[in-house]
Formats: C-alpha cells, structure tokens, sequence
C-alpha cells in the first residue's frame, strides 16, 4: 500500500518544549504508512498573541503556511492544538474573496484557499484499525483530555463533538487500554496564562485533574503541547496549594501508541516529563 504523504506544520513547541511529541508522531507515523513532509521555512503561527496584537497578523501568520502547503498539493497536518485552532481559523477566515485578495496580495504570491488542515488526531484514526499492536496497553486507565482549542468553535474547527468528543478515546480503546468517561476533557487548562495569570492554571489544572485522579485515570493522555506543559508542570504547586496528593502523568497519545507498538521508554523520551510516568508504567507491567 501506497504511503500516504502530508505537509507537516511542527510549530514552535514542537521543535523545543516538546520535542517528544515531535519525536514519537514521526516514529508512530512512519510505522503506520504515514509521511510527513515538513514545511520548509515555518515560522510562528502566532497563537498565542497573534490575535490580540493585528487581526490582520493573526490570520497572515498561519496563512503563510497554508500557501506553502498549497503550493506543495498536499494536506497539512497539524500537531499542536493551538497551531490547528489559528490555522483553521485563518482558512475561515479567508473563505470571504475580498480577504483572499488582500491575504494574497500580502504574501506576494497567488492564494487559492485550498489546502485541508487536519489534525495529528485525524491524520491516526484514518488508519487506526491497521496499528499492529506489539504491546497491548491492557489494565491502563486513561483519561483523554482534548482541552479547548481543538473541539471549539465548532463551525471552524469541524473536529469531532464539541462536549463529548471520541477521537482520541477510541483511538486508546484500540491500544488495549481503557479510555474513562469523565467531565473535564474539553475544560480550558488555561493555556498561555501560566506567566500573567498562574493562580488561574493552577486552579483550571487542579480540577481537571483531581477528577482524573478520584475516577481511577493512571495517566492523562493530551494532543496540545500547551495543555500538557500546565496539566504536568506545576502538579507539585498543585499538591502544596489544595493539598491534593496527584503524581499523575501526563502522556502524549503519540507515546501511548508507541508504547504499544513496543519503541522503548528512551525512544520515546518519556524521561522528558516533569511527572515521572516510568512508575506507573513498570507497575503495570507495560516496560
């Protein structure tokens, strides 16, 4: 069968704060028949403050990248739920043809609209049913946390049930693994206010995953570089402020299914976490 080839948008994070979700897409991928073909000279879609600043920035940061993919004719996979969010709605955006012109004219290039954004998440479930499981992920609890950015709005985004999405769960289903039902999965974890508004992350995280926590969850599985940095960063804040015993993990679904494709704890830099996962794993017997 024929590998199926995708223009790849890293962003930032992937290429610094979160390399191993960079590291263990591109091995869960090319096991899967799956090609990345990285946009040559990215740069910053603006997500977090873009927006705030120009919104005329906002949307010719990230359609910079959809022209390149375009002009590439391939499909653009997106890793980071912040850079998905900015893209899709930069292709939202530029469905009006007075925009489109404009945003043309700004790059200095002819600009069509074309190119589809899907996500990492997408991109995985299109060939979930041929992951060749090495490693069952059997007694593994999981809750699958999708944050805000990925599921809302709805009428840009198209990604799954805005309330109750199932991508990733059953995606985790397939592992052998157990994806919980529980509140908080597309709960804000309060994305870039770690700096400026830390009370509120430790607050929005706290509940996120105290629930994880009372309702069985060994680990929280997330396909955002920015959710997993707030839900894994401060838990030890989190535990002296509430005084709420947590040590959960926080796994990117791309080290999940490589785990059961059997890569190793140090292929898929799982030693990379502020909240050590090797424990938990090694308890359950799955390294």
């Amino acid at each position: 069968m024929k590998p199926q080839t995708y223009a790849y948008y890293p962003g930032c994070t992937l290429h610094s704060s979160a390399k191993e979700y960079d590291i263990s897409a591109r091995m869960v991928c090319e096991k899967l028949g799956i090609r990345f073909q990285e946009l040559e000279s990215w740069a910053c879609c603006g997500a977090s403050s873009a927006h705030n600043a120009s919104q005329l920035l906002s949307v010719a940061l990230p359609a910079r990248e959809l022209q390149a993919a375009e002009q590439a004719g391939l499909p653009l996979a997106v890793a980071c739920a912040m850079c998905f969010s900015r893209l899709k709605y930069a292709a939202h955006e530029l469905t009006d043809k007075t925009r489109l012109a404009q945003m043309s004219q700004i790059l200095g290039k002819e600009f069509r609209n074309t190119t589809e954004v899907i996500h990492l998440l997408q991109v995985i479930r299109n060939v979930s049913d041929k992951i060749p499981l090495k490693r069952p992920l059997k007694g593994l609890k999981v809750a699958c946390y999708y944050g805000c950015l990925l599921v809302r709005p709805k009428e840009i985004v198209n990604f799954d049930d805005d309330e109750n999405p199932q991508i990733m769960d059953r995606l985790i289903d397939a592992l052998g693994a157990e994806a919980i039902g529980w509140d908080f999965k597309v709960s804000c974890c309060g994305a870039s206010l770690p700096l400026s508004r830390h009370d509120i992350v430790l607050k929005l995280t706290h509940r996120i995953l105290a629930q994880a926590k009372q309702l069985g969850a060994d680990c929280v599985a997330v396909a955002c570089p920015m959710c997993h940095s707030n839900l894994d960063a401060y838990q030890k804040e989190i535990e002296a402020e509430y005084e709420n015993k947590l040590d959960l993990p926080i796994l990117y679904f791309t080290q999940l299914i490589g785990l059961a494709l059997d890569f190793s704890p140090k292929q898929l830099h799982l030693g990379r976490h502020f909240t050590d996962p090797l424990p938990m794993l090694r308890g359950k017997g799955l390294i």
